[in-house]
């Protein structure tokens, strides 16, 4: 038997298990601008922003609404309107089931909420486009449900605002999805005429049909930071016209400066810059002065209100057919908007 006097001799290592770190899903989010991997609750105290480059990430459509409105209630109207598959289209699939498919993974009818509440006080009505159904994009539901917001306001005299965020007309709808443009003008034009305010605000993306009809006809237009705003993609404009396009074309900076927007505001300011626009274009003095002598009572204007979540609001309406007149909601009483003070016949 030999002894190792001047080296050790090593025991071979016994082989190991491997054992894989677990780590929580989503705990961890990769910026799209700065391409930095940052904590993702450091991202929700910054309202969805990014704290190193100012990235706004997307967020859904219930998001905006309870940052927007007063203690994040509001109620939730139209919400028995949704897409059919008329012409029967096919692709990969056909349209029936990728409508069902978004009608899961969202909960969600289509790719737009209604709802009305107040911001800063004043009674509002807001339409929200949500960008996880089919990319946000507008068919003959969304349309409809634009244009039943656009009426609401009318008839209650109360603000309207629109959130966009689509990547244009919904092409397996086919021409019913175009007509949309032309009848959501129309109702904007009847509101311009009454003077109602309307704040339209941009998010990214916002392309296609609706930058073409509604996002672009506001009193106010507004965007946030950065967001992709056009008809058609860059890619495909370059190639048409065969020349470079300027670096951020299309983007919301590029739309300010060449005067297609208003001005652009964060996300973490955009309930307070709301709140002053709403206010600037509203007659407080009017609104007192010609406030409806029946008004409804305050125990039931919260009574169908859920923090963070919507109260259906179908069964209060009195007819379901667009551009006739309904009664008002409960939540909350309507205001007078401040053509009470004009002499215009066209306004009752």
């Amino acid at each position: 038997m030999e002894i190792a006097w001047f080296k050790k001799i090593r025991k071979p290592k016994q082989p190991v298990e491997h054992k894989r770190i677990q780590v929580p899903e989503g705990l961890w989010v990769k910026c799209n601008g700065c391409k930095e991997i940052i904590y993702k609750k450091e991202v929700l105290r910054n309202a969805n922003v990014c704290p190193k480059c100012n990235y706004h990430f997307r967020i859904s459509a219930r998001e905006r609404l309870s940052a927007l409105f007063d203690d994040a209630r509001y109620q939730e109207v139209d919400t028995d309107i949704y897409s059919v598959d008329s012409l029967k289209f096919r692709d990969v699939k056909s349209y029936r089931d990728r409508l069902r498919e978004y009608r899961e993974k969202t909960g969600l009818n289509d790719a737009i909420i209604n709802a009305r509440g107040t911001i800063g006080g004043l009674q509002v009505m807001m339409a929200v486009m949500e960008y996880g159904f089919m990319g946000g994009s507008m068919g003959s539901a969304v349309g409809e449900k634009v244009t039943r917001a656009i009426e609401r306001a009318l008839d209650e005299r109360i603000p309207l605002v629109i959130i966009c965020c689509s990547g244009g007309a919904r092409m397996q709808e086919g021409v019913l999805s175009l007509m949309q443009m032309a009848k959501i003008s129309a109702a904007l034009g009847k509101l311009h005429e009454a003077r109602v305010p309307y704040i339209s605000i941009l998010t990214d993306p916002t392309t296609g049909g609706v930058t073409a009809s509604f996002a672009m006809l506001g009193d106010l237009n507004i965007a946030e930071p950065k967001a992709l705003i056009g008809f058609a993609g860059p890619r495909v404009i370059e190639q048409t016209i065969r020349e470079k396009l300027p670096e951020e074309f299309q983007r919301s900076e590029f739309l300010v400066e060449h005067g297609m927007l208003d001005f652009i505001v964060e996300r973490r300011e955009m309930r307070d810059i709301l709140i002053r626009c709403l206010k600037f274009l509203m007659n407080a003095e009017a609104l007192a002065a010609f406030a409806p002598t029946s008004a409804a009572p305050s125990s039931t204007a919260g009574s169908d209100l859920v923090p963070g979540a919507a109260a259906s609001g179908s069964e209060n309406v009195a007819s379901s057919q667009p551009g006739q007149t309904r009664e008002p909601l409960p939540f909350p009483s309507p205001l007078v908007a401040r053509n009470k003070i004009t002499s215009s016949p066209e306004v009752s």
